[in-house]
C-alpha cells in the first residue's frame, strides 16, 4: 500500500483530482437575497411600506431565468401603489447585483410578520430549478400610535446652535480665566504663612 500512494504519478492523479472536485464545485451559483422594508407615515393618516429585494451572485457562473415572487403581502392588509411584487431578469452574471422595488399603502393597524421572498433561477449544468429565499423582514408595526417628535427643538438648535456654541466656549474661558486654579491657591497660602 506504501508503494502505491508513494509513487509520483499516483501522488499527482489524487492533486489532480482535488483540485479539480475544488474547482468544480467553486464554479456553482450562490444566490444570496436581502429584503428591507420601512414605514412612512402620510400626512393624511395613510402609512406606506417601501419594499426593496437585492438578489446577489456570489457564485462563479452566471444564472438564466431568474424570477422573484413576493406574495407575502395579504390583499386584505395592502395595496399596491406602485410596483409590482414579482420580477423577472434574463440573467444574473457571476458578482452581479439585481434590485427590484415597490410600494404599499398599509389598510389596518396592527403587527406584520412578512416571509422570504422566493427567487428561482436556472443553472446551465442542472435541468431543475433552483431556489433561494431572501431574508425575512423584521415585524412591522403598521399604523402604530407613535409619540410626535418635538420639531421645534430641532429646529431651534438648527438656527441658533452655532451662537449657542461661541457664547458656551466664551464663557468657559472666562470662567477659568477668573477662577484661581488649586496650584496657584496652595501658594498663596504658603506666602501668607
Amino acid at each position: 500500500m506504501e508503494t502505491v500512494i508513494g509513487n509520483p504519478f499516483i501522488k499527482a492523479l489524487i492533486i489532480l483530482f482535488l483540485v479539480s472536485a475544488t474547482t468544480a464545485a467553486g464554479d456553482a451559483p450562490f444566490i444570496i437575497s436581502h429584503k428591507k422594508a420601512s414605514l412612512t407615515r402620510l400626512k393624511s393618516g395613510a402609512e406606506r411600506v417601501s419594499v426593496s429585494i437585492d438578489i446577489y451572485n456570489q457564485g462563479f457562473s452566471t444564472v438564466y431565468d431568474v424570477s422573484l415572487v413576493d406574495d407575502s403581502w395579504p390583499k386584505d392588509l395592502f395595496d399596491i401603489i406602485s410596483g409590482n411584487t414579482s420580477k423577472s431578469w434574463e440573467r444574473l452574471d457571476a458578482g452581479g447585483i439585481l434590485s427590484h422595488s415597490f410600494e404599499l399603502d398599509a389598510k389596518r393597524q396592527g403587527m406584520f410578520h412578512g416571509a422570504p421572498a422566493v427567487i428561482t433561477y436556472r443553472v446551465p449544468t442542472k435541468v431543475s430549478l433552483q431556489e433561494a429565499y431572501s431574508t425575512p423582514i423584521l415585524p412591522l408595526d403598521i399604523l402604530a400610535e407613535r409619540p410626535t417628535e418635538n420639531k421645534l427643538d430641532c429646529r431651534l438648535l438648527a438656527k441658533y446652535g452655532s451662537q449657542i456654541s461661541v457664547v458656551s466656549i466664551v464663557l468657559l474661558f472666562i470662567y477659568l480665566v477668573a477662577t484661581p486654579s488649586k496650584a496657584s491657591a496652595a501658594k498663596a497660602s504658603k506666602k501668607k504663612r
